[in-house]
């Protein structure tokens, strides 16, 4: 699929830092906590809640009320004269969000279009499945999160499993995965320490709050839970599947946070909403792929390539690649495939690094997909993500510093 005039406003799009499984955010609903950060970032940018006249909401793991869904989201941020669908298409629910957007402008039903997601990964639901009749009238029950993360009920396998099951067709050893883990983190550590980066979209300090609103629990200013990762340490852990090649520190972890973006029909508007002007952010295509059973981060390549041919592009044209980055595998994979430098990826982390809210992950690596093009005087760029059943999106964007 490929847009000829769906734009984002630079700068018209924020997360908040993503906390580890059980921290900071472990109690904050999801929704309503998306919904209040989504208010005070447009206030913070001066756009007017009357700018926006579509939307949509990209959430994965169900919480209280989340029936509700976009239409409570919407109240809630100050949006109330706005519908619009929710979205569930796991890891890729990001990518799926801005181009639910983008054919909304392309198709003239909105101008403005808000592509939200929110996502609680700590404390998430467990489900009781009715079957009166099995045996005693005893139904099935599943844990969302943890449950979705070990079996797919098609391909009947893990996602670790997929993961080493690349590793062993594509002869991906434990020492490329590493050395991928620790390149991401120095990466991360380096923007961090270098000041600024983050604070280009990132919503901080963000205060949390007891259930009445009142009492400030705690303060976070920034992303919670990235682990210290060094070669030595790399090396000292154990795969985690008996006689695999992915560790836990090869692997993302589960988080919580929120983000969202807006899109607009025509480049003019676009520049009117956009705190800095002088940047234009072009939407170019998508593209959306699926593999064989159980080897799901084999999946980023050919929707790369598929976004990459309807832009009308080549691999070598890219300045930067971002990428939800489940294992390392994924861009060990993805830079032998399309022939790509490592270092020109993730240039200031990746989910690998900060962590996986599920929903809310492609739409920050996408900002700071962006927000690398800008820092290099702009440029193509690629942002590719596996997902849960064997899947994968992406999007090309194309960024002109002016």
């Amino acid at each position: 699929m490929q847009f000829n005039d769906v734009w984002i406003p630079y700068g018209g799009y924020w997360c908040t830092p993503f906390s580890a499984w059980q921290g900071s955010f472990a109690a904050l609903p999801p929704i309503p906590f998306a919904a209040e950060m989504a208010a005070r970032a447009l206030s913070e940018r001066g756009i007017a809640a009357t700018e926006i006249d579509g939307m949509c909401l990209g959430t994965t793991v169900a919480s209280k009320h989340s029936f509700y869904g976009a239409p409570w989201f919407a109240g809630l941020a100050g949006l109330g004269h706005v519908g619009g669908p929710t979205i569930n298409q796991a890891c890729a629910t990001s990518v799926r969000c801005v181009v639910q957007g983008a054919q909304e402008l392309e198709s003239n039903g909105a101008r403005t279009y808000l592509a939200a997601t929110a996502d609680r990964t700590s404390n998430g639901p467990h489900v009781f499945y009715p079957n009166p009749a099995a045996p005693g009238g005893t139904g099935e029950s599943e844990n969302i999160v943890l449950d979705s993360f070990g079996h797919d009920p098609y391909a009947k396998g893990s996602m670790l499993q997929t993961a080493e099951n690349v590793a062993r067709e594509a002869g991906i050893t434990r020492e490329a995965q590493d050395e991928i883990a620790l390149l991401r983190y120095g990466q991360y550590e380096s923007a961090r320490a270098g000041g600024g980066f983050f604070d280009r979209y990132m919503l901080n300090p963000v205060e949390v709050r007891d259930a009445r609103g009142k009492k400030v629990l705690a303060t976070v200013t920034g992303d919670e839970g990235v682990f210290p990762t060094t070669a030595a340490g790399l090396a000292g852990l154990r795969p985690v599947l008996e006689g695999g090649t992915v560790t836990y520190g090869t692997q993302t972890h589960p988080a919580d946070g929120n983000a969202a973006m807006l899109l607009t029909a025509g480049r003019e508007r676009a520049r009117s909403l956009a705190p800095d002007g002088n940047v234009d952010v072009q939407l170019l295509s998508y593209g959306q792929a699926r593999v064989k059973k159980s080897f799901m981060p084999m999946a980023v390549v050919p929707a790369a390539q598929l976004a990459l041919d309807r832009a009308g592009i080549k691999p070598s044209a890219l300045a930067s690649v971002t990428t939800h980055t489940a294992f390392a595998v994924n861009d060990v994979y993805f830079v032998r495939e399309l022939k790509f430098d490592a270092e020109r990826m993730n240039r200031h982390g990746c989910s690998l690094v900060w962590g996986h809210p599920q929903g809310p992950t492609g739409l920050r690596s996408i900002m700071e997909l962006i927000e690398d093009l800008v820092t290099l005087g702009g440029g193509y760029g690629l942002f590719t993500g596996c997902a849960a059943g064997d899947s994968a999106a992406a999007i090309v964007l194309k960024v002109d510093a002016r």
